[in-house]
């Protein structure tokens, strides 16, 4: 694969000059991103073909279609940001509300533009930060918002309910006192799919609190079994946070990467210290 992503600047750029008539492999390769990493030669030479009639009918009927709901989505976008606007503007208190910048949390190209979802997430839920959780995209608040709401958490009764909507809780068949089978019941809504792709996500983290349960699950009962499991972890934890109002508080603490670098640096400048047993006074620091 010469570009990983067609959709990205470099594809869209060269897929659009291919729609308009240009043909040649050269010019075309000229609209490489300054960020792609594969040379503008290699691009050219890809793009070397037989240039059929039909083929490039084909192109321009999918790159229309792309546009097409390109637009729709960005109008979708309008009405999401109009709405948490609406709902955060009328009231005072929440207006209010501001939560620190998740500044490692990676933004996805698709995300809704024009407005910062972390804060208004913060808002709209009256304080709750559920970007504090590792492995929550913008997508999952996104699905939460739309499948349950503030109000809707709050019409079960405790975390179990919630999580038995979802289907994600354990269907145990006990008899005369035995555990005869435990599996999670079929079926599946939007909000569960939410939750299992932010479990995944959580899957190939490393050393956090819920990753670190994820690999427990995993190297026992397999990966499946760990995404669902985690899922229902993560359910619980949300409805928690929004019934309850108990904050994201893990045995062990998130780093992000500069983090980790900060603290890897502290420690060999530790060690240094130790090993020569340097003084205050050597290092230049002042004691009162």
């Amino acid at each position: 694969m010469v570009v990983n992503d067609i959709c990205g600047l470099t594809g869209l750029a060269i897929i659009a000059d291919i729609c308009s008539g240009n043909l040649d492999p050269q010019e075309l390769a000229k609209h490489r991103h300054g960020n792609c990493r594969t040379s503008q030669e290699e691009i050219a030479q890809a793009l070397k073909g037989n240039n059929r009639a039909d083929y490039l009918f084909g192109l321009r009927q999918e790159f229309e279609s792309y546009n097409f709901y390109q637009k729709k989505v960005a109008e979708c976008d309008k009405q999401i940001t109009a709405f948490l606007k609406n709902q955060i503007n009328t009231d005072p208190e929440k207006k209010k509300l501001k939560t620190d910048d998740k500044k490692h949390k990676r933004v996805n190209k698709n995300a809704i533009k024009g407005i910062d979802l972390n804060q208004a997430s913060f808002q709209y839920f009256g304080g709750v930060d559920l970007m504090k959780i590792e492995g929550l995209s913008h997508a999952t608040i996104l699905s939460i918002i739309s499948e349950v709401g503030p109000d809707g958490f709050q019409k079960f009764e405790n975390a179990k309910q919630f999580t038995s909507w979802l289907r994600l809780a354990p269907n145990n068949k006990i008899s005369g006192g035995k555990l005869l089978s435990s599996k999670t019941p079929k079926g599946s809504n939007r909000l569960k799919i939410a939750f299992r792709n932010a479990a995944n996500v959580i899957g190939g983290l490393k050393d956090t609190h819920l990753s670190n349960f994820f690999k427990r699950v995993a190297y026992r009962k397999g990966r499946t079994v760990a995404i669902s499991a985690t899922a229902r972890k993560l359910a619980v934890i949300i409805w928690n946070m929004i019934v309850k109002k108990i904050p994201y508080s893990p045995p062990t603490e998130y780093l992000f990467l500069d983090q980790k670098r900060k603290l890897a640096v502290l420690k060999r400048i530790k060690k240094q210290i130790d090993k020569f047993a340097l003084t205050n006074e050597e290092l230049g620091l002042q004691t009162n």
